[in-house]
């Protein structure tokens, strides 16, 4: 009874975990990724970062108030002596007189030639600019992981046609051990299955390391200890589907493109740098203002006490005149402006230029993909009748072998042409700004 409890609970163990390796899609994954990754961890960090600082008192904009409070005293010795020798000299020791004060004082830059308007305007831009350099960031891990998801796939496939290889060298070195018995053929036939035999094996293990090194870069990525499970992705082919134009491609980069959003917001930030400089030629007016209390009491003299209280205020109207170096920096503030704008301009001639190389190689690829296609249909039905020859003895063991590793070269060529069609599409998508379609 017992036994059979252990058994059934065995069984369920292992249905919930078959449960849990069928969820394991593309998107599940990413989901996943996205959530634990430390490199986004970090860098959404500094995005909050950059949101904190994005305020007035940051800027300048607000006032400060600032209390006070303080304490001095005085400890004298005095030795007096008149000029009329009828009086007496007079000796004090130790005259100590105490002085307390307290007070709130404020200070506010009324106006600095905008300065305060532009620095708020450039921290929101930076605010901007780190929520886009977060978006990079996420968009680059899409596209990195999507590429080694498809990686496993390939990997698995590609064991798959290896141990499929190794079960067909297996049968034929079975055909040629039967037929060696009964001295049908020789031992250098025999030698030679059992070579081809034990090199299809050979490059099934390396394949099996391949497979594990991909599932472990994965958890990796993905930010999981555990990397001893044997299982990761759900899907089982290279899926190529995407109905993707050039044109549309190059619009949604235009208007979409992360790159280009940070370089636009590169730009905006060198403006506001011009006009924070261009500041300086206007006067500044500030404030000041205070409420203190003074206490002073006094060991020697007709007061004994001192009580004082009240509020200060003052408005200060400046112009800086000459600082030595203001002209220098608008000169280069407008060149960094000038450079921004350049920048962009040029990232955009390379997006361009990248786009139409990546979507040449991916052309390329989907009609190399669809000839692999139609060769293995033909390398398929020359090995069907290699081995209906081979087994009626009409067909050399080497024959045979060449017919096999026909195949599975066009095997090989497919799964090469589909993985490399799926990075020229990865690639599409994400200069495009449209790489979060993997998470539909």
């Amino acid at each position: 009874m017992k036994r059979s409890i252990i058994i059934s609970a065995t069984l369920l163990y292992c249905i919930a975990i078959g449960a849990q390796n069928n969820n394991n899609t593309l998107k599940d994954c990413l989901e996943r990724g996205l959530k634990n990754n430390y490199s986004l961890r970090i860098i959404r960090n500094q995005e909050e970062i950059a949101k904190n600082n994005k305020s007035l008192a940051n800027a300048g904009i607000l006032p400060t108030v600032e209390a006070t409070a303080g304490y001095s005293g005085t400890l004298d010795n005095t030795d007096t002596t008149p000029r009329d020798a009828s009086e007496k000299s007079t000796q004090q020791r130790n005259i100590t007189d105490h002085t307390l004060r307290a007070g709130i004082d404020l200070q506010w830059t009324i106006f600095n030639g905008f300065k305060m308007q532009a620095d708020y305007n450039r921290l929101k831009e930076l605010s901007l600019l780190s929520q886009t350099q977060t978006r990079i960031a996420v968009e680059d891990f899409i596209a990195e992981f999507t590429a080694e998801y498809y990686n496993y796939i390939q990997q698995r496939l590609r064991l798959k046609n290896l141990n499929y290889a190794v079960r067909l060298s297996r049968e034929r070195m079975r055909i040629v051990q039967d037929r060696y018995i009964i001295g049908d053929n020789s031992r250098l036939d025999l030698l030679q299955a059992r070579v081809d035999f034990n090199a299809d094996s050979a490059d099934c293990m390396k394949q099996e390391e391949l497979l594990i090194t991909s599932r472990i870069r994965l958890y990796e990525l993905m930010a999981e200890r555990n990397t001893d499970i044997n299982i990761l992705a759900n899907d089982t082919v290279i899926y190529t589907g995407y109905n993707l134009n050039f044109n549309t491609l190059w619009e949604a980069t235009l208007a979409n493109n992360a790159s280009l959003i940070e370089s636009a917001h590169n730009r905006r930030i060198a403006d506001l740098e011009l006009k924070s400089i261009r500041s300086r030629d206007y006067p500044y007016l500030k404030l000041n203002a205070g409420y203190g209390y003074t206490q002073n009491r006094y060991e020697t003299g007709n007061t004994k006490e001192r009580d004082q209280w009240g509020a200060d205020f003052g408005l200060t109207l400046g112009f800086k005149l000459f600082d030595g170096k203001r002209s220098r920096e608008r000169r280069n503030a407008r060149i960094a402006v000038q450079n921004a704008a350049l920048k962009q301009e040029n990232l955009e001639l390379e997006l361009y230029a990248e786009l139409s190389k990546i979507w040449q190689a991916y052309e390329n690829n989907r009609r190399l993909l669809m000839l692999e296609r139609q060769n293995i249909l033909a390398a398929r039905e020359n090995y069907d009748i290699a081995y209906e020859r081979y087994l009626m003895g009409d067909l050399s063991g080497i024959e045979m072998r060449e017919a096999q590793q026909s195949m599975f070269d066009a095997e090989e060529r497919i799964l090469v042409a589909e993985y490399n069609t799926k990075l020229c599409e990865i690639s599409l998508l994400q200069i495009s700004g449209k790489i979060d379609k993997y998470l539909e």
